[in-house]
């Protein structure tokens, strides 16, 4: 927010007016330049007392969605309490709709409990259909604590009608800032010290119709004018906005000393000055000097921080002198663009430097100022913004630089572009066949970085490898990170490191745990030597994983706390990147059962995770709030969780042996809702007749579970024998490859879906032998999630021996504690309770509103309100939605 301005024009009548009421959710600050907008705002604000404020100033870059989400992330990110959803998603490398970026900032904002206020100063500059959709979108969520301010030259491109008749609009325009008789006198006389006679004063507030540009620039036309001339002046000053602004700022110029007037012109390209930047854009000092003149003489420099560092031009002069600065300038603006880029490269501010050396159209520069950015921002998890940088060079460039061409594969196959990768690795690999000659041209290859273009052949390689796993071409991953692994080492640990982790993940998804395990532990060292702690996570959180399929929990315990050691150890400090072995640690500490340390370190990866973003911590947090919702009874809940992360989802390599249709099947089955998991069998074209691979086997498991349900809810015969062939054959599999984890999960459905059959003997065996898998690791939640059925199984059961008793009676008493977190829900008088989702659309037929509406106000399918309403009919024993609301009321359910 820019700070205060000295010896202002006070309006209290309009500071009054901005004084909001409970319902109010917008206000709108809405007038051509020059009307103190923005000033009038930050005053008030001031003023404020208790309230949190988040201020964000747009430009034109803003309207990419993307970056108006990150900057907005960074507004709101000081409030107490908020959350950091949107910041995950933020991660991707491919492009998020902006309403679904929209709905998880209101996720994240609605956990805070104090008011606050957001303001987003100059919308009118944001060009994005899709930005003006995403704020409705927010208006509509908008939680109570929540008020949202807009600076706008024009109107939003969302409607505002309706918030206007809610009497949740607050406006103020042009008409009401356009300064009155006295303030215009206040003006002239107090803040730009002028001494001008009562009709002179009267004549240049009507001739400016209160346009403060207008009176500015006015003054500072008046100021060392004769008496004479000054009534003169004021005579024969009228004209239109744009024309009387061309006009003096002409006339401003011309009184500046030549110095003065230089400065202004050929700064003018700034968006940001500082007293260095403008003395290497001139080429001479004195630059911080000029610039705190500017701001005492009041000639449109605006401050934006406290301690004058840095400033800005208003943005209407700005425009007049970019204008004024083509025409008379004999130094053309691309030098004047050139040297600002050079100077915000040496400063280490790439961005920048790259945004001037595309104005300058010095497209050879941009092209270096990318190549030698890449490895940073890549690492930073920002090869997002690098690959919309680079779209913008030219291709004829690109091509002729093989590190810039692999970088670019490397950012293609981040956002999940395969075959666009392809093209630019073919481009980098032919530079390397022909000794840095093209047989299409007669130029020569550039390098800007001979560190990278030495490292080229294991930057190919690795990429290869990611192309080839991406695409599941297991035997292409092992070929290539076998090559990477193989070149002579130069000490670059990041590129052996992901070359063994891309050799762990071909392993992986083959169902090789043994030598994955190896390869990515490998990977995680050479990342810890290569000090890069945030890989370091990401891959000691992959090694886990494994680890967990093999059924080694206690090892995986100790891999996620080794690592936070060790993290904290080379940082000094817990980075915020822990969060995702925290979050590891909960789930795995969950499956013991030690509810207490699973929720300290539940809630230490929130607080954590809550200052990052970080994509590790996302995927774990997904799927550790997928296990809290369904533990909690609210099914609802984790599939709304489940289909955010189906629409995130793109191409990659790490093996999906969990997919996420899969875990949509799994709570589907829980809800009864046998129709969606039959019809994601035929989506996925999943028979129990299947050839087995490792990378479907929780597939088919999940599958074994439909077949299960099938029997025991429709009594379909042949399905719980399908369930139990299948079974049986997937059994040996995972014997085969120690997969301890998916074993003793096997195990546990042969007998459950003996005991659906009423053959409980039959059932006990393969129960054994589960317990005696999972003894010395200690399961309990796998067991005890399975519900009553598995418990009556466990009652039966001899024990055969003192560890295996106490193993039974362990898990027998864990059926009867609460899980990790409380119910959300209250109590309420049905034998088989309304689920969250489905109180929250019953309250809204009550409302009146039609299934349509239903659906478009919650972001759900027609068909999913179909489906709920079914259930709520069901579980109220009505056929009506009439009676439904009847009976709802009547165990008052809704009031």
């Amino acid at each position: 927010m820019p700070p205060s301005r000295p010896n202002w024009v006070a309006r209290p009548r309009l500071l009054a007016r901005l004084k909001t009421n409970p319902h109010t959710k917008l206000v709108l600050v809405s007038a051509p330049a020059g009307y103190g907008k923005t000033t009038l705002v930050t005053t008030w604000l001031r003023q404020q007392e208790g309230l949190k404020i988040c201020w964000l100033s747009l430009d034109e870059d803003d309207s990419d969605p993307q970056q108006f989400f990150r900057y907005l992330v960074e507004a709101v990110r000081p409030l107490p309490g908020i959350q950091s959803q949107l910041s995950q998603l933020l991660q991707s490398n491919q492009a998020i709709p902006a309403k679904t970026m929209m709905k998880a900032l209101v996720h994240d904002l609605a956990a805070v409990s104090a008011p606050f206020i957001l303001v987003l100063d100059d919308y009118h500059a944001l060009d994005s259909a899709a930005v003006d959709d995403a704020l409705a979108t927010l208006l509509d969520l908008m939680p109570p604590q929540m008020t949202l301010i807009m600076t706008s030259r024009s109107d939003p491109g969302f409607p505002i009608s309706r918030l206007r008749a809610r009497g949740e609009l607050l406006e103020l325009r042009a008409d009401d800032l356009r300064f009155t008789e006295l303030e215009t006198a206040q003006f002239l006389q107090e803040t730009m010290g002028l001494t001008l006679l009562p009709e002179q004063i009267a004549a240049l507030e009507a001739r400016t119709e209160g346009w403060i540009a207008g009176l500015q620039m006015a003054a500072l036309s008046l100021q060392n004018r004769a008496s004479g001339d000054v009534a003169s002046f004021v005579h024969t000053f009228t004209g239109s906005h744009r024309f009387v602004l061309d006009y003096l700022v002409e006339e401003t110029l011309q009184q500046q000393p030549e110095i003065v007037r230089s400065f202004l012109l050929s700064t003018s390209i700034l968006d940001r000055l500082c007293g260095p930047l403008c003395d290497a854009v001139l080429e001479r000092e004195g630059s911080q000097t000029v610039l705190e003149t500017l701001e005492r003489d009041n000639l449109f420099v605006v401050p934006l921080d406290d301690k004058r560092i840095w400033y800005r031009y208003h943005h209407l002069f700005a425009d007049v002198l970019r204008a004024h600065a083509e025409t008379v300038l004999p130094d053309p603006s691309a030098a004047l663009h050139r040297r600002a880029s050079q100077w915000y490269a040496e400063l280490g501010s790439p961005a920048d430097a790259f945004r001037h050396a595309m104005a300058a159209e010095d497209y050879e520069q941009a092209a270096a100022l990318a190549e030698l950015a890449w490895r940073s921002m890549d690492r930073r998890y920002q090869s997002g913004i690098w690959l919309s940088w680079v779209k913008a060079v030219p291709d004829e460039l690109v091509r002729m630089r093989p590190v810039l061409s692999a970088e670019y594969a490397w950012a293609l196959l981040d956002s999940g572009e395969m075959e666009a990768a392809e093209v630019r690795l073919q481009d980098a690999e032919r530079w390397l066949e022909t000794d840095g000659q093209s047989p299409e041209s007669p130029d020569e290859m550039v390098v800007v970085s001979e560190a990278e273009f030495g490292a080229l052949p294991t930057t190919i390689a690795n990429a290869r490898a990611y192309l080839a796993q991406a695409l599941g071409d297991v035997p292409g991953t092992v070929k290539y990170a076998r090559r990477a692994l193989e070149l002579p080492f130069d000490g670059d640990y990041f590129g052996r490191g992901l070359s063994a982790l891309l050799l762990g993940f071909a392993y992986w998804g083959s169902g090789n745990l043994e030598s994955a395990q190896k390869a990515v532990s490998d990977a995680v060292s050479d990342m810890w030597t290569a000090g890069n702690i945030p890989f370091a996570i990401s891959f000691t959180s992959y090694l886990a994983d494994i680890l967990l399929a093999q059924g080694c929990l206690h090892e995986a315990i100790r891999t996620y706390e080794h690592a936070l050691t060790q993290a904290t150890e080379q940082s000094e400090i817990e980075v915020g990147e822990t969060a995702v072995l925290h979050l590891g640690l909960s789930e795995l500490y969950h499956e013991l059962n030690d509810m207490e340390t699973a929720l300290s370190h539940l809630r230490r990866s929130e607080e954590l995770g809550e200052q990052i973003a970080f994509p590790p911590w996302y995927r774990h947090w997904s799927r550790a709030q997928v296990r809290i919702k369904t533990a909690q009874g609210d099914l609802d809940g984790a599939l709304e969780i489940l289909n955010e992360a189906k629409r995130l989802y793109f191409r990659h390599p790490v093996p999906d042996v969990r997919s996420v249709a899969a875990l949509r099947a799994r709570v589907w089955i829980l809800q009864g809702n046998l129709t969606d998991a039959l019809a994601w069998t035929q989506a996925q074209g999943i028979s129990a007749a299947d050839e087995l691979s490792y990378r479907r086997e929780f597939e088919h498991i999940t599958l074994a579970r439909l077949l299960i349900a099938r029997y025991r809810q429709d009594k379909v015969e042949t399905a719980v024998h399908e369930a139990a062939d299948l079974l049986t054959r997937l059994l040996p599999a995972a014997e085969a490859g120690n997969r301890t984890g998916s074993l003793i999960e096997i195990l546990m459905l042969q007998a459950l879906a003996h005991a659906a059959q009423g053959d409980v003997d039959a059932a006990l065996a393969p129960l054994e032998h589960a317990l005696a898998l999972a003894v010395s690791e200690g399961y309990v939640r796998l067991f005890v999630d399975e519900g009553p059925p598995m418990a009556a199984l466990l009652q039966k059961l001899k024990k055969v021996d003192e560890r295996q008793g106490q193993y039974i009676d362990q898990l027998l008493s864990a059926f009867d504690e609460p899980d990790t977190q409380p119910s959300p829900f209250t109590p309420q008088p049905l034998i088989d309770p309304l689920s969250e989702r489905e109180l929250e659309i019953l309250q809204l037929i009550a409302a009146g509103l039609k299934n349509k509406e239903i659906a478009e106000k919650l972001f759900i399918s027609l068909n999913t309100v179909l489906y709920h309403n079914k259930n709520i009919y069901s579980k109220l024993g009505v056929s009506k939605r009439a009676l439904a609301i009847a009976r709802a009321r009547e165990l008052a359910l809704i009031q």
